[in-house]
């Protein structure tokens, strides 16, 4: 089977949008319409999606085209009960900034979010049938909401999640860091090395944020990997990639 790679846009929102025009600009300039858009229906409490009708269209027009929709938590902050160990406050509030909205939510809130933000984008006329966890962080209680709930499927770091069965599909992430100037310097030497890394890795996935637009370096090296992906592998939807139809 030929090796396939799903591409996906973190922190779709108003309040990102004109970075993630950016990256979308890119992926079409490399004639790559197999995306999935993890939209945020309120991200950070700054606007949400339903009322914002030019970013609806626009991404009306990359569904069209192939993409697909999948919720990516509600306000992708963590307002969860504070970490209990030194651990959970490294993963939670220095490796992640705080951004794990569902990393410590008990089921019935985790739930509830679920539900308003599955809402949110239907009312936009999205059929969604997938959830990212912000910064891939779901707690036990989110796991359980997510079984419940209507969705096909999920993801950790390391997989997509089928919730039929909890089957686990490995597809290792490669993303970058932007958030200094050595990390931004090394995102190159970063990529080459998971490059070759995964190369025998029959799915894989990459992980763009808004923030990435921000950096020239950035922009420069996902359009050679990028690039470099789709000479190799077949891109596909993170729906496609789990063998939903």
């Amino acid at each position: 089977m030929t090796p396939r790679i799903c591409i996906a846009l973190h922190d779709v929102a108003p309040a990102t949008w004109p970075q993630c025009a950016v990256l979308l600009d890119l992926l079409n300039d490399l004639h790559c319409s197999a995306i999935t858009l993890l939209v945020v229906p309120d991200y950070h409490g700054c606007g949400r999606i339903a009322d914002a009708p030019e970013v609806k269209h626009a991404i009306d027009r990359y569904v069209e085209l192939g993409a697909e929709v999948a919720l990516h938590g509600y306000l992708h902050l963590d307002q969860g009960p504070p970490p209990r160990s030194t651990l959970g406050w490294l993963r939670r509030r220095v490796l992640t900034a705080s951004e794990g909205e569902f990393s410590a939510l008990p089921a019935c809130v985790a739930a509830r979010r679920i539900e308003e933000g599955l809402g949110e984008l239907a009312d936009c006329g999205w059929p969604v049938r997938g959830f990212v966890a912000p910064a891939w962080l779901a707690s036990k209680g989110t796991w359980q909401a997510l079984r419940d709930s209507s969705l096909s499927y999920s993801a950790t770091h390391g997989a997509l999640i089928a919730l039929d069965g909890m089957r686990r599909i490995p597809a290792p992430v490669i993303s970058i860091s932007t958030r200094s100037l050595w990390r931004r310097s090394a995102s190159r030497a970063w990529l080459r090395a998971m490059r070759l890394a995964t190369r025998g890795r029959p799915l894989l996935r990459l992980a763009l944020h808004p923030e990435d637009a921000r950096h020239w370096r950035a922009l420069r090296d996902w359009r050679w990997l990028v690039g470099a992906m789709l000479e190799e592998r077949i891109a596909v939807t993170k729906s496609q990639a789990v063998g939903l139809p």
